[in-house]
């Protein structure tokens, strides 16, 4: 099993949501409704099952916005700075994030993948 459907599999528990409801480019929070609570059993499951250490900060992006305040007081470029804070983020996940910003909560299903790979 992967990455990925291992965090299908996660979130299909701690959510109580059918598989198929569940993609790479899903919204935890947007589409499937995750709560804090949620996050925070996300990630004991993600730190127990894969054996990482987990920064809640960044796993859930909670400081996003705390950095893009700090690129434009630093006159730093927004993909620049937020690349440097979240090294497990490619640059097209980065664009994507600055481009959907204002429509609410940008986690995505994939995000999580990228970040246990990245601590793997």
């Amino acid at each position: 099993m992967n990455i990925l459907e291992t965090i299908e599999d996660i979130l299909c528990e701690i959510l109580d949501i059918e598989k198929k409801d569940i993609k790479a480019e899903t919204y935890l929070i947007r589409d499937l409704g995750a709560e804090s609570i949620d996050l925070l059993e996300i990630s004991v499951y993600l730190n127990q099952h894969f054996a990482i250490e987990v920064n809640e900060d960044d796993l859930f992006l909670r400081k996003l916005r705390i950095f893009l305040d700090e690129a434009e007081e630093n006159n730093t470029e927004k993909n620049i700075y937020l690349k440097k804070k979240y090294s497990f983020l490619d640059d097209a996940r980065i664009s994507e994030i600055l481009s959907d910003i204002d429509n609410g909560p940008v986690l995505k299903v994939k995000d999580l993948t990228h970040y246990v790979t990245c601590q793997q």
